[in-house]
């Protein structure tokens, strides 16, 4: 069983057991760690929106940015390699986080007033719809899916990465970042995966906490949702943005 989200990769949560049910992990357990982290970005997006409102100027947040998006990369990494690391790693990396959508979220703010309320009510909306529809049972988490969402992730991580590379010799690919129709529809695909990527989170942090893991995996399994909220958040406020444009 696999998902699309590194931090849950190859089963991680299948592969330990403890013998004592009290030293195991629960959903419910899981569930507050994620709140705790939750606290966590916003307490350090606070920090970088009121430093880019406060000068106005993108150069103020810049360097809080970067070292929240390279901070972020070197604590998710040590997370998915050390996952007994997880209850301390997991808050170090939502306070990086939460440095770079802070001032990300501030530049797309004053560029398109309300768009952040807007894509955080959709993301927390998204991830509403997605936990009712995997509790419902509307979508079946099999190999298949599995598959399908691996691979559409794999696809958007590739295309992503040749539009970086063309940005280099400065070949700009509008059906990517552009507000035309093919612009909107590849975010509005985007999203969906990224919600889909929900479903396999959740299907496998139940079967974690069925399997009796460790209890140190909650903070594990929260991270994991992390990361995809994350990314989730971030392609909804851009596909807002293409939106806000044509109007």
């Amino acid at each position: 069983m696999r998902t699309s989200n590194p931090a849950l990769m190859s089963d991680p949560f299948i592969r330990e057991r403890v013998g004592s049910p009290a030293e195991a992990m629960t959903v419910s357990g899981t569930v507050q760690k994620t709140l705790i982290l939750l606290l966590c970005v916003v307490a350090t997006s606070v920090f970088t929106w009121a430093q880019f409102f406060k000068t106005g100027k993108v150069e103020a947040v810049v360097p809080w940015m970067w070292g929240g998006i390279i901070g972020g990369l070197i604590a998710s990494i040590v997370t998915i390699f050390k996952k007994e690391w997880a209850p301390i790693t997991a808050p170090i990396y939502a306070l990086l986080e939460g440095l770079f959508i802070g001032g990300i979220s501030a530049v797309f703010e004053a560029s398109y007033p309300g768009i952040v309320i807007q894509a955080a009510a959709c993301t927390f909306g998204t991830l509403a719809a997605m936990l009712f529809v995997y509790q419902s049972g509307w979508i079946e988490v099999t190999n298949r899916f599995r598959l399908g969402v691996v691979a559409a992730t794999g696809g958007i991580a590739i295309a992503y990465f040749i539009t970086i590379i063309l940005g280099f010799f400065g070949v700009p690919v509008p059906f990517i970042h552009g507000s035309g129709m093919l612009g909107i529809g590849f975010s509005l695909f985007v999203v969906a995966i990224a919600a889909l990527n929900l479903v396999l989170d959740f299907d496998l942090i139940e079967r974690g906490a069925k399997a009796g893991v460790p209890k140190y995996m909650e903070w594990y399994g929260a991270f994991a949702l992390m990361v995809t909220l994350v990314w989730l958040y971030i392609e909804i406020l851009r596909l807002l943005s293409k939106i806000r444009e044509r109007r």
